[in-house]
Protein backbone atom coordinates (compact mmCIF):
# COMPACT_ATOMS: atom_id res chain seq x y z
CA UNK A 1 0.00 0.00 0.00
CA UNK A 2 1.10 3.57 -0.64
CA UNK A 3 0.63 6.70 1.45
CA UNK A 4 -0.55 10.03 0.08
CA UNK A 5 3.12 11.00 -0.33
CA UNK A 6 3.63 8.24 -2.88
CA UNK A 7 6.04 6.25 -0.67
CA UNK A 8 5.32 2.63 0.28
CA UNK A 9 3.94 2.53 3.84
CA UNK A 10 6.67 0.13 5.08
CA UNK A 11 9.32 2.73 4.14
CA UNK A 12 7.52 5.45 6.10
CA UNK A 13 7.19 3.06 9.05
CA UNK A 14 10.92 2.31 9.02
CA UNK A 15 11.79 6.01 8.93
CA UNK A 16 9.65 6.51 12.03
CA UNK A 17 11.55 3.70 13.77
CA UNK A 18 14.82 5.62 13.61
CA UNK A 19 13.76 7.73 16.66
CA UNK A 20 16.92 8.80 18.51
CA UNK A 21 19.30 7.14 16.07
CA UNK A 22 21.03 8.91 13.23
CA UNK A 23 18.66 9.10 10.29
CA UNK A 24 19.41 6.18 7.98
CA UNK A 25 20.47 6.83 4.42
CA UNK A 26 19.36 3.33 3.39
CA UNK A 27 16.02 1.76 4.25
CA UNK A 28 15.63 -2.01 4.32
CA UNK A 29 12.61 -4.28 4.21
CA UNK A 30 12.17 -8.01 3.64
CA UNK A 31 9.15 -9.00 1.59
CA UNK A 32 7.89 -12.39 0.42
CA UNK A 33 6.69 -13.51 -2.98
CA UNK A 34 4.90 -16.78 -3.70
CA UNK A 35 6.46 -18.17 -6.87
CA UNK A 36 4.42 -20.50 -9.07
CA UNK A 37 7.54 -21.28 -11.12
CA UNK A 38 9.68 -22.31 -8.14
CA UNK A 39 6.88 -23.72 -6.02
CA UNK A 40 8.08 -21.86 -2.93
CA UNK A 41 7.89 -18.57 -1.11
CA UNK A 42 10.83 -16.38 -2.05
CA UNK A 43 12.22 -13.83 0.40
CA UNK A 44 13.61 -10.61 -1.08
CA UNK A 45 15.55 -8.04 0.89
CA UNK A 46 15.05 -4.55 -0.52
CA UNK A 47 17.51 -1.71 0.07
CA UNK A 48 16.35 1.70 -1.08
CA UNK A 49 17.84 5.19 -0.70
CA UNK A 50 16.00 7.25 1.89
CA UNK A 51 14.03 10.05 0.32
CA UNK A 52 13.30 8.22 -2.92
CA UNK A 53 10.03 9.38 -4.43
CA UNK A 54 7.86 7.49 -6.86
CA UNK A 55 8.58 8.48 -10.44
CA UNK A 56 12.23 9.37 -9.85
CA UNK A 57 14.71 7.72 -12.23
CA UNK A 58 16.21 4.74 -10.42
CA UNK A 59 18.45 1.82 -11.37
CA UNK A 60 17.69 -1.75 -10.24
CA UNK A 61 20.34 -4.23 -9.09
CA UNK A 62 19.20 -7.81 -8.53
CA UNK A 63 21.47 -9.89 -6.28
CA UNK A 64 21.51 -13.69 -5.97
CA UNK A 65 22.13 -15.31 -2.58
CA UNK A 66 20.46 -12.38 -0.89
CA UNK A 67 20.42 -14.30 2.40
CA UNK A 68 24.13 -13.46 2.73
CA UNK A 69 23.68 -9.70 2.64
CA UNK A 70 23.00 -9.38 6.37
CA UNK A 71 26.23 -11.22 7.21
CA UNK A 72 28.02 -8.95 4.73
CA UNK A 73 26.57 -5.95 6.55
CA UNK A 74 25.48 -4.70 3.16
CA UNK A 75 23.41 -1.92 4.65
CA UNK A 76 26.48 -0.39 6.35
CA UNK A 77 28.44 -0.69 3.10
CA UNK A 78 25.72 1.28 1.34
CA UNK A 79 25.44 3.82 4.16
CA UNK A 80 29.15 4.63 3.86
CA UNK A 81 29.01 4.94 0.07
CA UNK A 82 25.89 7.12 0.08
CA UNK A 83 27.19 9.28 2.92
CA UNK A 84 30.15 10.19 0.70
CA UNK A 85 27.86 10.66 -2.31
CA UNK A 86 29.86 8.10 -4.32
CA UNK A 87 27.07 6.33 -6.23
CA UNK A 88 23.77 7.26 -7.77
CA UNK A 89 20.47 6.04 -6.26
CA UNK A 90 19.87 2.31 -6.74
CA UNK A 91 17.08 -0.03 -5.72
CA UNK A 92 18.67 -3.29 -4.54
CA UNK A 93 16.65 -6.51 -4.57
CA UNK A 94 18.56 -9.28 -2.75
CA UNK A 95 16.87 -12.57 -3.63
CA UNK A 96 17.27 -15.29 -1.00
CA UNK A 97 18.17 -18.74 -2.31
CA UNK A 98 16.04 -21.76 -1.42
CA UNK A 99 16.84 -25.33 -0.45
CA UNK A 100 17.21 -26.23 -4.14
CA UNK A 101 19.84 -23.57 -4.78
CA UNK A 102 22.06 -25.95 -6.79
CA UNK A 103 19.13 -26.76 -9.05
CA UNK A 104 17.75 -23.22 -9.44
CA UNK A 105 21.14 -21.61 -10.06
CA UNK A 106 23.41 -22.64 -12.90
CA UNK A 107 22.99 -22.30 -16.66
CA UNK A 108 19.51 -22.36 -18.16
CA UNK A 109 20.39 -23.83 -21.55
CA UNK A 110 22.15 -26.87 -20.12
CA UNK A 111 22.55 -28.41 -16.64
CA UNK A 112 25.95 -29.61 -15.50
CA UNK A 113 27.05 -33.25 -15.71
CA UNK A 114 25.29 -34.05 -12.42
CA UNK A 115 22.08 -32.35 -13.63
CA UNK A 116 22.59 -29.46 -11.23
CA UNK A 117 20.97 -26.35 -12.63
CA UNK A 118 18.01 -28.32 -13.96
CA UNK A 119 15.62 -25.67 -12.56
CA UNK A 120 17.62 -22.71 -13.88
CA UNK A 121 15.03 -22.10 -16.65
CA UNK A 122 12.33 -21.88 -13.97
CA UNK A 123 14.45 -19.47 -11.95
CA UNK A 124 14.87 -17.30 -15.05
CA UNK A 125 11.09 -17.30 -15.54
CA UNK A 126 10.67 -16.32 -11.91
CA UNK A 127 12.99 -13.34 -12.39
CA UNK A 128 11.26 -11.95 -15.48
CA UNK A 129 7.65 -13.02 -15.05
CA UNK A 130 7.21 -12.75 -11.29
CA UNK A 131 9.96 -10.80 -9.52
CA UNK A 132 10.46 -7.80 -11.80
CA UNK A 133 6.69 -7.22 -12.25
CA UNK A 134 6.33 -7.52 -8.45
CA UNK A 135 9.05 -4.88 -7.93
CA UNK A 136 7.49 -2.53 -10.48
CA UNK A 137 4.11 -2.78 -8.77
CA UNK A 138 5.42 -2.58 -5.22
CA UNK A 139 7.52 0.51 -5.80
CA UNK A 140 5.40 2.14 -8.49
CA UNK A 141 8.22 2.13 -11.05
CA UNK A 142 7.19 1.86 -14.70
CA UNK A 143 10.70 1.96 -16.12
CA UNK A 144 14.11 1.60 -14.50
CA UNK A 145 17.03 3.79 -15.49
CA UNK A 146 18.95 0.56 -16.01
CA UNK A 147 18.88 -3.02 -14.68
CA UNK A 148 21.85 -5.10 -13.54
CA UNK A 149 22.42 -8.49 -11.89
CA UNK A 150 25.09 -9.70 -9.45
CA UNK A 151 25.90 -12.86 -7.56
CA UNK A 152 28.47 -14.85 -5.64
CA UNK A 153 29.98 -18.22 -6.55
CA UNK A 154 27.19 -20.31 -8.15
CA UNK A 155 24.90 -17.30 -7.80
CA UNK A 156 27.40 -15.33 -9.88
CA UNK A 157 27.30 -17.94 -12.62
CA UNK A 158 23.50 -17.71 -12.56
CA UNK A 159 23.58 -13.91 -12.80
CA UNK A 160 25.91 -13.94 -15.82
CA UNK A 161 23.91 -16.69 -17.51
CA UNK A 162 20.66 -14.73 -17.14
CA UNK A 163 22.19 -11.45 -18.35
CA UNK A 164 23.99 -13.07 -21.28
CA UNK A 165 20.85 -14.80 -22.49
CA UNK A 166 18.62 -11.71 -22.05
CA UNK A 167 21.00 -8.83 -22.88
CA UNK A 168 18.19 -6.51 -23.89
CA UNK A 169 17.05 -6.44 -20.27
CA UNK A 170 20.36 -5.50 -18.63
CA UNK A 171 23.36 -3.21 -18.89
CA UNK A 172 25.72 -4.69 -16.25
CA UNK A 173 26.60 -7.86 -14.40
CA UNK A 174 28.80 -8.45 -11.36
CA UNK A 175 30.31 -11.86 -10.61
CA UNK A 176 32.18 -12.53 -7.37
CA UNK A 177 34.21 -15.79 -7.30
CA UNK A 178 32.08 -17.15 -10.13
CA UNK A 179 31.60 -20.90 -10.54
CA UNK A 180 32.90 -20.90 -14.11
CA UNK A 181 34.16 -24.47 -13.72
CA UNK A 182 30.50 -25.49 -14.38
CA UNK A 183 30.91 -28.30 -16.89
CA UNK A 184 28.96 -30.77 -18.95
CA UNK A 185 31.45 -33.62 -18.41
CA UNK A 186 33.23 -34.76 -15.26
CA UNK A 187 36.81 -33.48 -15.35
CA UNK A 188 37.94 -36.97 -14.34
CA UNK A 189 36.54 -38.35 -17.60
CA UNK A 190 39.30 -39.10 -20.10
CA UNK A 191 37.50 -37.08 -22.76
CA UNK A 192 37.16 -33.94 -20.64
CA UNK A 193 38.40 -30.78 -22.39
CA UNK A 194 38.27 -27.26 -20.91
CA UNK A 195 37.58 -25.83 -24.34
CA UNK A 196 34.58 -28.08 -24.93
CA UNK A 197 32.98 -28.80 -21.58
CA UNK A 198 32.92 -25.56 -19.53
CA UNK A 199 29.33 -24.54 -20.12
CA UNK A 200 29.46 -20.77 -19.58
CA UNK A 201 32.49 -20.41 -21.80
CA UNK A 202 30.58 -22.24 -24.53
CA UNK A 203 27.59 -19.93 -24.05
CA UNK A 204 29.80 -16.86 -24.54
CA UNK A 205 31.42 -18.45 -27.58
CA UNK A 206 28.06 -19.23 -29.17
CA UNK A 207 26.33 -15.99 -28.13
CA UNK A 208 25.91 -12.61 -29.74
CA UNK A 209 27.84 -9.44 -28.99
CA UNK A 210 25.72 -6.82 -27.20
CA UNK A 211 27.83 -3.63 -27.16
CA UNK A 212 26.05 -2.04 -24.18
CA UNK A 213 26.86 -4.83 -21.72
CA UNK A 214 29.52 -4.24 -19.03
CA UNK A 215 31.12 -6.93 -16.85
CA UNK A 216 32.69 -6.96 -13.39
CA UNK A 217 34.62 -10.02 -12.21
CA UNK A 218 36.20 -10.56 -8.80
CA UNK A 219 38.50 -13.43 -7.82
CA UNK A 220 40.55 -14.19 -4.73
CA UNK A 221 43.96 -15.81 -4.90
CA UNK A 222 42.83 -17.98 -1.97
CA UNK A 223 39.44 -18.87 -3.48
CA UNK A 224 40.49 -22.53 -3.62
CA UNK A 225 43.50 -24.83 -3.90
CA UNK A 226 42.63 -26.80 -7.05
CA UNK A 227 44.82 -26.43 -10.13
CA UNK A 228 43.62 -29.05 -12.59
CA UNK A 229 46.05 -28.10 -15.40
CA UNK A 230 49.02 -27.69 -13.01
CA UNK A 231 49.97 -24.25 -14.34
CA UNK A 232 50.42 -22.72 -10.89
CA UNK A 233 47.16 -20.74 -11.09
CA UNK A 234 44.10 -21.88 -9.15
CA UNK A 235 41.13 -22.99 -11.21
CA UNK A 236 38.78 -20.18 -10.21
CA UNK A 237 41.20 -17.56 -11.56
CA UNK A 238 42.01 -19.63 -14.65
CA UNK A 239 38.32 -20.15 -15.41
CA UNK A 240 37.51 -16.47 -14.95
CA UNK A 241 40.41 -15.25 -17.06
CA UNK A 242 39.53 -17.75 -19.79
CA UNK A 243 35.97 -16.47 -19.77
CA UNK A 244 37.21 -12.89 -20.03
CA UNK A 245 39.25 -13.93 -23.08
CA UNK A 246 36.07 -15.35 -24.65
CA UNK A 247 34.38 -11.99 -24.07
CA UNK A 248 37.33 -10.20 -25.64
CA UNK A 249 37.10 -12.43 -28.69
CA UNK A 250 33.45 -11.34 -28.95
CA UNK A 251 34.54 -7.71 -29.02
CA UNK A 252 34.47 -6.56 -25.38
CA UNK A 253 37.54 -4.71 -24.14
CA UNK A 254 39.34 -4.03 -20.89
CA UNK A 255 38.88 -1.68 -19.13
CA UNK A 256 36.04 -0.08 -21.11
CA UNK A 257 33.71 -3.08 -20.90
CA UNK A 258 35.34 -5.47 -18.43
CA UNK A 259 36.63 -4.75 -14.93
CA UNK A 260 38.68 -7.50 -13.26
CA UNK A 261 39.49 -7.38 -9.55
CA UNK A 262 41.92 -10.00 -8.19
CA UNK A 263 42.41 -9.89 -4.42
CA UNK A 264 45.67 -11.32 -3.11
CA UNK A 265 44.14 -12.18 0.27
CA UNK A 266 40.68 -12.94 -1.09
CA UNK A 267 38.99 -16.16 -0.03
CA UNK A 268 35.76 -17.81 -1.13
CA UNK A 269 33.51 -16.21 1.46
CA UNK A 270 31.06 -13.44 2.23
CA UNK A 271 33.64 -11.30 4.03
CA UNK A 272 35.83 -11.10 0.91
CA UNK A 273 32.88 -10.32 -1.33
CA UNK A 274 31.83 -7.59 1.09
CA UNK A 275 35.28 -6.00 0.82
CA UNK A 276 35.00 -6.10 -2.97
CA UNK A 277 31.45 -4.73 -3.05
CA UNK A 278 32.31 -1.00 -2.84
CA UNK A 279 34.61 -1.25 -5.86
CA UNK A 280 31.86 -3.00 -7.82
CA UNK A 281 29.24 -0.38 -6.92
CA UNK A 282 31.54 2.55 -7.66
CA UNK A 283 32.60 0.91 -10.93
CA UNK A 284 29.01 0.60 -12.08
CA UNK A 285 27.17 3.55 -10.60
CA UNK A 286 29.64 6.27 -9.67
CA UNK A 287 28.08 9.71 -9.62
CA UNK A 288 30.98 10.85 -11.78
CA UNK A 289 30.49 8.05 -14.32
CA UNK A 290 30.44 9.26 -17.89
CA UNK A 291 27.13 8.71 -19.62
Amino acid sequence: MYSSSGMPEFIIFEIMQQEEKEVALILKEELHLDSAFLGREVTIGFYIPRGYRQGTALSLLLINDGQDMTRMDFRSILEDIYRDNQIEPILFAAVHAGEERKLEYGTQRKPDYLKRGSKAPLYTSFIFDELIPFIRQKFGIDSFKEKAFAGFSLGGLSALDIVWNRPGEFTRVGVFSGSFWWRSLDQEDKDYDDNKHRIMHQEIREGTYAPWLKFFFQCGQLDELKDRNHNGIIDSIDDTQDLIRELEIKGYQQPQDIHYLEMEDGTHDVDTWGRAMPEFLKWGWSVSRES
